[in-house]
């Protein structure tokens, strides 16, 4: 896995852009997927990064989480890497010296949030930026949530996540979890 930060590009010299894509990723779904494929056509690397929210009871541990977005995004580009952090968005962009966010929006409930914590991470770190990208409509719906409850339920969630997270899910609830 590659080091995270910037790094020098070509025989220009010049730098490469790269951004953070921060969350939970409980689990990773294919409305992620869409962001991290738009996220690529403007930066010329992304950092996936899997935040540890104390607030939140995640359904897999940060090691899953990581598996599972190692294995939904191992063919889709070599740009992804993959990191965590617990605490603050800003500490952990000061920490790898990327200052550019991306971040997903399915419908405007999820803009007002995304719009207040852009503005609450800027004031404490002025240079960072927050990108917001729209999934896809065919994606608009598709939360983690919902993926985890029609799971539970014996649902076919295949068409709302990578193969690696369908099979993760199956084997879970299998088990009698």
């Amino acid at each position: 896995m590659k080091e995270v930060g910037y790094a020098r590009s070509g025989e220009r010299g010049d730098f490469m852009k790269k951004a953070i894509y921060p969350g939970t990723f409980d689990p990773i779904t294919n409305g992620h997927i869409d962001v991290i494929k738009r996220a690529l056509k403007i930066f010329d690397g992304l950092v996936i990064c899997v935040m540890i929210n104390p607030n939140k009871k995640a359904m897999f541990s940060l090691e899953e989480r990581m598996d599972m977005i190692k294995d939904s995004v191992r063919s889709l580009d070599s740009r992804v890497e993959i990191s965590h952090f617990e605490g603050l968005l800003v500490d952990y962009a000061k920490k790898v010296g990327i200052y550019s966010v991306v971040r997903g929006l399915r419908a405007l409930s999820d803009f007002e949030y995304e719009f207040q914590m852009a503005l609450a991470n800027r004031k404490l770190l002025p240079q960072m930026e927050t990108v917001f990208l729209m999934t896809s409509e065919k994606y608009m719906y598709v939360t983690s949530s919902a993926v985890k409850e029609i799971s539970m339920f014996g649902g076919d969630v295949s068409c709302f996540v990578p193969e690696p997270v369908s099979k993760r899910l199956r084997e879970r609830y299998r088990n009698g979890h």
